[in-house]
């Protein structure tokens, strides 16, 4: 049976390295005198992936098999935040296995929306595709670079309990802590990469996607815009591209993914054309019913005369009539109004013909019936056909929900004279029944849009965005005012200490031990240390 070199790291146990070191040791007499078989076991461990494709290649079988066992049973769909740097990543994987003993089904998000707004040398940009192609394989390669060093840290400490344990003559307990190294469950879990709309053409989408493969991403998500046209899915303007267009984009993703040997590489297809009304391109038609002319009929036409026509008209020739579509000054062409879900369905279909592993749809507000009324009509075409669904922070979750049990209760003849509609945000409202049932549809909308609406993965895109603000101007409040350092010791470490976050110690966070670790395997005992008695972290233990 094949393993690849991440599943060959995890099946060789502590003590297989301590002995294979040994006899490498031993083979090579005086000169590596100095190297010490269980440091190198402990090193080698502490550093199980080599390269980011043998992370893509680990974390796209974790996605294929997460995928095959959701058909089975839809109540097992997968979950991720978007993470704007290493850091944030690396602690959110740190809090699942904390709260939760395992990261199955839990992935991370790299939102291109964050690269834009914080990761861009330009500084704060749109969401438009003006940031460096470069910033987005570099925090893939970032992200990754945190979660490894958060298995070292982690195998480190019990690397120290095994000393200890060893040094008292305590046998039972260094070997259930060997025990625990050897099912140690790293914090390495896929990423699912925004390469926009592939920053430029073909040729461009594939050399990208080549690097953000190389830096670790398993999954791809790429979207039906003009590259040069390209706005956040919740923004107006947008402009799809027709289908060959975009699957060409495809394609090169899937090639760079097979020239790389990540034959299980996942590309999520992202239509935007529920909220995109503009087209830049009439596209081409070869036979009545393809795709070109599938796209083509969406278009807002008027029926014209060749006497009719005026200098620089474009017509389509449909069954015979003459049609002319609608072109604005911007040179672009306009759908008619109401055919977004139409092309939607299109979109995804198209998208499942030419080798999408997984569909995203771009909707306006979360609504399970409105996403299902789309995926059913899919799926009559392709029965396991799965989402990715962008749970955003665009929506107001508060208001939306709300609306939505407002109309529920009206439509079933349900007495609301009670409620504002328009005012449902209020906080007047927060302990009535409408927003109780609110918050409980909230809550169940992830199981629900997976039972019923066929969403694999449920994201949000911009998460820790928003927490960094909120909790930046919360310390900023108390800090700056009455509180002083009352408010930071208050609300944030405090908060650390007696909720276990691993930061609280940010020296060891930071690796400090590990170069302790490291320092006395290079130097023995002349090693110069900082985890000695004098150091204050030690009032964290």
């Amino acid at each position: 049976m094949f393993f690849s070199a991440a599943e060959g790291a995890r099946a060789m146990a502590y003590q297989d390295h301590i002995i294979e070191m040994s006899q490498l040791v031993k083979s090579k007499a005086g000169p590596w005198s100095g190297i010490a078989p269980e440091a190198v076991a402990r090193m080698r461990l502490q550093n199980r992936f080599k390269t980011g494709l043998e992370i893509a290649r680990y974390t796209a079988d974790i996605m294929r098999a997460d995928m095959a066992a959701y058909d089975a049973d839809p109540s097992k769909y997968t979950q991720s935040l978007g993470c704007w740097h290493g850091f944030i990543g690396q602690q959110k994987m740190i809090s699942i296995k904390k709260h939760f003993g395992s990261t199955k089904g839990r992935y991370l998000y790299l939102s291109g929306w964050m690269v834009a707004a914080l990761r861009s040398e330009f500084g704060p940009l749109p969401d438009q595709s003006m940031h460096e192609k470069t910033s987005v394989p570099a925090l893939i390669e970032e992200l990754y670079t945190f979660l490894r060093q958060a298995d070292a840290r982690e195998l480190d400490i019990l690397f120290r309990q095994i000393d200890a344990a060893r040094a008292a003559g305590d046998t039972k307990t260094e070997e259930a802590l060997i025990e625990e190294v050897d099912s140690f469950q790293t914090h390495v879990v896929p990423v699912i990469a925004d390469i926009d709309a592939g920053f430029g053409n073909a040729e461009a989408t594939y050399l990208l996607a080549k690097k953000m493969i190389e830096a670790g991403a398993c999954a791809l998500q790429i979207e039906n815009q003009v590259s040069d046209e390209k706005q956040c899915g919740h923004q107006d303007g947008k402009v799809t591209v027709p289908h060959e267009d975009f699957l060409a984009k495809v394609r090169a993703c899937r090639y760079a993914f097979l020239e790389l040997g990540v034959e299980n590489g996942i590309i999520v297809t992202r239509t935007d054309s529920l909220g995109a009304g503009l087209t830049k391109q009439i596209a081409v038609s070869n036979a009545p019913g393809d795709l070109g002319d599938q796209y083509n009929s969406f278009l807002d036409c008027e029926e014209v005369a060749p006497g009719d026509l005026a200098n620089g008209d474009v017509v389509l020739n449909r069954n015979g009539e003459l049609l002319r579509p609608k072109r604005l000054p911007s040179n672009l062409f306009q759908f008619r109004s109401g055919s977004g879900a139409d092309r939607c369905v299109m979109d995804c279909i198209a998208s499942l013909d030419n080798g999408a592993d997984l569909l995203w749809i771009e909707t306006e507000k979360p609504h399970v019936d409105q996403i299902a009324s789309m995926m059913d009509r899919v799926r009559e075409v392709y029965p396991t056909a799965k989402l990715v669904y962008n749970n955003s922070p665009s929506f107001n979750w508060t208001l939306n929900f709300r609306q939505q049990v407002y109309d529920a209760w009206k439509a079933a003849g349900k007495d609301v004279s009670a409620y504002d509609r328009a005012k449902l945000m209020s906080v007047d409202y927060d302990t009535t029944d409408l927003a109780v049932e609110a918050d409980e549809r909230i809550r169940t909308f992830q199981a629900d849009g997976a039972k019923r609406a066929g969403i694999f993965h449920h994201l949000i895109t911009l998460p820790t965005y928003h927490t960094a603000a909120l909790s930046t101007d919360n310390l900023a409040r108390e800090y700056f005012g009455a509180e002083g350092m009352l408010g930071y010791v208050k609300q944030v470490q405090r908060q650390e200490i007696r909720q276990g976050i691993a930061c609280v110690k940010h020296q060891n966070m930071s690796g400090s031990d590990l170069g302790d670790e490291h320092k006395g395997y290079f130097g023995g005992e002349a090693a110069l240390k900082a985890g000695g008695v004098h150091n204050t972290m030690n009032q964290f233990a």
